[in-house]
């Protein structure tokens, strides 16, 4: 079992930042590729970012390619997400995700969620 538990959330301004923590407990963090996905009001939960076990490779949806940056600290358990240039659009429930195998992009190999972290952007 992994438990994941989110952090950042908040409300900022449309073109401010935030930054998103997922710290992970359980089984070895190393050994999980990370994603996280997002859900707004009234549409499905789509994915957002994901990085592999070691931090070395990323991918991204192409609506935040160039504004959100994902990262990992396995030393202390934690996957970030930092936002820039955030848009009214980003307004979603931000969930942090582990996989145990090779990064995806595809929620539904996933195996372990978080409860999410609300951010609202403010136009």
């Amino acid at each position: 079992q992994v438990q994941l538990v989110e952090s950042g959330g908040g409300l900022v301004q449309a073109g401010g930042s935030l930054r998103l923590s997922c710290a992970a407990s359980g089984h070895t963090f190393s050994g999980y590729s990370m994603g996280w996905f997002r859900q707004a009001p009234g549409k499905e939960r789509e994915f957002v970012a994901t990085i592999t076990r070691s931090g070395g490779n990323t991918y991204y949806a192409d609506s935040v390619k160039g504004r959100f940056t994902i990262s990992r600290d396995n030393a202390k358990n934690t996957v970030s997400l930092q936002m820039n240039s955030l848009r009214p659009e980003d307004t979603a429930v931000y969930y942090c995700a582990a996989r145990y195998g090779q990064y995806s992009s595809r929620q539904y190999e996933y195996n372990y969620w978080g409860q999410g972290t609300q951010v609202t952007i403010s136009s």
